[in-house]
């Protein structure tokens, strides 16, 4: 306010009617026109993880990033920050699904929704969804160990089959060593349900469980994963060819989702970290 009237009059004037020292005066004006570094390289680190995430990071995301990296920084910090940098998470709100009740003949609802497990390869859950590569659709088969919510196993391909959902599979259970005693938990789609994909189960000693018709719930790891990789990194329309679109999504399963990307679920880590710390 002194500031505002000091064309009008003396700064000696004005501190004398506002009962304020004119050392306190000059001493706030230089404080503010100070330059704090710190918090200048903290919105620097914001930006930063602004854009590796390609705007989807929210204030808890940058509040557990700014402390994994030695920054004593709260969600509501993180916040400031954000609005300084002039930065916003672009996360969508949820969608309210409808919900079915009926189960799959070929394999009950065994998983019933127990998303928490214990140890890595005792249940991975496994979907498909599709993205728009330039003049045709690309389609994305993924298999997820529910432990630490790491995708182990994925595919992609022009055609939503099971092959695609085959090929998936099999790069998880490779990847993983052959592990014995896993639950597989999936929607009723017909590339699940397919004689092949069984066949696939049935050779690697895998029990198969389908989630009620109509009901994503049952799947609900999955949906939001694919929530994720659509808000946070595919362009908003698509990508110019499907070699594009394989090689970007891709890279946001293998890396960004695996190592970069801190998940709530593990208490803001990485599913790898969270793996090795179970080890």
């Amino acid at each position: 306010m002194i500031e505002a009237l000091s064309e009008q009059y003396s700064v000696s004037e004005l501190c004398h009617a506002f009962d304020v020292h004119r050392s306190s005066f000059y001493d706030g004006k230089a404080r503010r026109s100070r330059v704090d570094r710190k918090r200048e390289q903290l919105r620097e680190h914001v930006v930063c993880l602004h854009e590796q995430s390609r705007g989807a990071a929210g204030s808890r995301a940058v509040s557990a990033y700014l402390r994994e990296r030695g920054f004593d920084v709260g969600r509501f910090m993180a916040r400031s920050l954000m609005k300084e940098a002039g930065v916003t998470s672009k996360q969508t709100r949820k969608h309210r699904y409808t919900v079915a009740a009926e189960e799959s003949r070929i394999a009950p609802n065994h998983l019933d929704r127990a998303f928490e497990v214990d140890r890595p390869n005792r249940v991975w859950c496994g979907d498909v969804t599709y993205i728009w590569a330039g003049t045709q659709w690309a389609y994305l088969a993924v298999v997820m160990d529910l432990f630490a919510r790491r995708v182990v196993g994925w595919a992609v391909s022009s055609n939503p089959d099971s092959q695609l959902t085959a090929q998936a599979l099999r790069m998880a259970f490779e990847a993983r060593s052959r592990p014995q005693g896993v639950m597989f938990h999936s929607d009723q789609g017909c590339h699940y349900s397919s004689l092949a994909f069984r066949q696939t189960l049935w050779r690697y000693h895998i029990k198969q469980s389908m989630s009620r018709r109509g009901n994503c719930w049952d799947n609900a790891p999955t949906e939001r994963f694919f929530r994720s990789l659509k808000s946070e990194w595919i362009p908003k329309y698509g990508y110019q060819t499907f070699h594009e679109a394989k090689a970007d999504v891709l890279r946001y399963v293998n890396h960004y989702y695996n190592y970069v990307r801190l998940h709530s679920h593990n208490g803001y880590k990485t599913p790898v970290t969270m793996e090795l710390l179970a080890a």
